[in-house]
């Protein structure tokens, strides 16, 4: 039986380390969450483009605080501030100090898929979504409206099933930098998605297309041409400030297990350690048994207890009281060190006490007599209960296997 037990375990062992090697040689899945993190370099991560922006401009800050904390601590800063996206939502406060710092002379650039009220409001435009339909493979084409930009190259992209474009603005005070268009549209409509604005002595440039800044958009084919004409309208002799803080993924990995799990060898190092552990307990616990538990018996407190009432009457010179609980304690003695009752004591009791307590049936039945008249006076003097605390100490020693000069 014993041998059988040993060849399932091998067989389990074998097709664990089989399932192991199988996902090990796995090829890695892509993450194609829209995290927009500075040094992400899956898919949809900015990785690409904040290293082609540190080379263009001649200085780019990474901001990892809120805008309005920034601005606020940095009130003399000038240049661009940029945001990418998915979704870029201010509080009014916030946004109030973006457009007074934007209205001195600054830019401010966002790309994302859908702007609060408050700013499209301001700036007199409205937003749309344009959807390429749940069965269409088609896409989406984007184009740059600058004729320096070659505006008549398309650019492609498949990932998503919808897109936004501004369905209202104000054309004589608008410029419009970028068109999209639904590839499965046999109409070839052409929509604005991104466009500029003059604010104060500053501009605004908003795009609906914020996947134009990613990893996957930039290194596909000579889409990154595209990505460097939006960047063309940003001066690059000022400061670009990169923002971290509005980002749907986690800028900083909190996780102390992140380090494991992203390397591939000590990812497998840790799980290994994990089935190692495993067998360890398994075949441990079942060499070694657990520790049964004394389970010590109930101890009988009817003696200690009359014991004690007996002391406490005896402090109060209740005699009566006193040879009473004596008698009790007595009889429980004998229920139990002779397993005899004391109810009914009659011929048989008092014989089967005098056989087992080494005393003659005569003694027995003179010193319950005397129990049992001490029991139905009122009272009890002093000398009685001498004479009741002797008689039953002697009866003890005896019964007890001890000699009278024995204490």
């Amino acid at each position: 039986m014993r041998k059988k037990g040993g060849v399932y375990i091998i067989i389990a062992v074998v097709t664990v380390l089989v399932l192991l090697l199988l996902q090990y040689n796995e090829p890695k899945k892509l993450n194609w969450f829209p995290s927009y993190v500075a040094h992400h370099k899956i898919p949809f991560g900015t990785y690409v483009f904040n290293g082609i922006a540190e080379n263009i401009f001649q200085d780019t800050e990474q901001i990892n605080t809120p805008p309005y904390e920034y601005l606020n601590n940095n009130p003399d800063s000038e240049g661009t501030y940029f945001f990418v996206n998915s979704a870029v939502g201010f509080a009014d406060a916030e946004l109030e100090t973006l457009l007074d710092w934007t209205a001195k002379g600054n830019t401010l650039f966002i790309a994302s898929e859908s702007f609060e009220k408050k700013l499209l409001d301001t700036l007199d435009l409205a937003t749309q979504n344009l959807y390429n339909g749940l069965e269409s493979s088609g896409g989406f084409g984007f184009r740059l409206a600058n004729p320096d930009l070659s505006p008549e190259k398309e650019y492609l992209f498949q990932k998503n099933k919808y897109t936004s474009y501004f369905n209202s603005i104000d054309t004589l005070h608008t410029s419009v930098l970028g068109l999209v268009r639904d590839l499965a549209d046999d109409a070839d409509s052409k929509y604005f998605n991104i466009i500029s604005k003059n604010f104060g002595k500053g501009k605004i440039i908003l795009s609906t297309f914020p996947k134009a800044f990613t990893n996957y958009f930039i290194l596909k084919e000579s889409n990154k041409d595209y990505t460097a004409g939006l960047l063309s309208y940003i001066p690059t002799k000022s400061t670009l400030y990169l923002d971290n803080y509005y980002k749907e993924g986690k800028a900083f990995y909190t996780s102390p297990m992140y380090i494991f799990l992203n390397n591939k060898a000590l990812k497998w190092a840790y799980y290994l350690a994990l089935i190692g552990a495993v067998i360890y307990i398994f075949f441990e616990g079942k060499r070694k048994q657990r520790a049964i538990p004394v389970v010590r018996p109930l101890k009988n407190q009817t003696l200690a207890f009359t014991r004690t009432i007996a002391d406490m009457y005896y402090e109060k010179n209740e005699q009566k009281r006193i040879a009473e609980f004596k008698i009790e304690y007595f009889l429980e003695y004998i229920r139990s060190q002779f397993y005899l009752g004391t109810n009914e004591r009659v011929a048989h009791f008092y014989r089967s006490l005098a056989a087992r307590s080494s005393h003659s049936l005569e003694e027995v039945e003179k010193l319950f007599s005397f129990l049992e008249r001490l029991k139905n006076q009122e009272t009890v003097s002093t000398l009685e209960l001498t004479q009741l605390n002797s008689a039953i100490e002697k009866f003890k020693k005896r019964a007890d296997g001890r000699n009278e000069h024995q204490p």
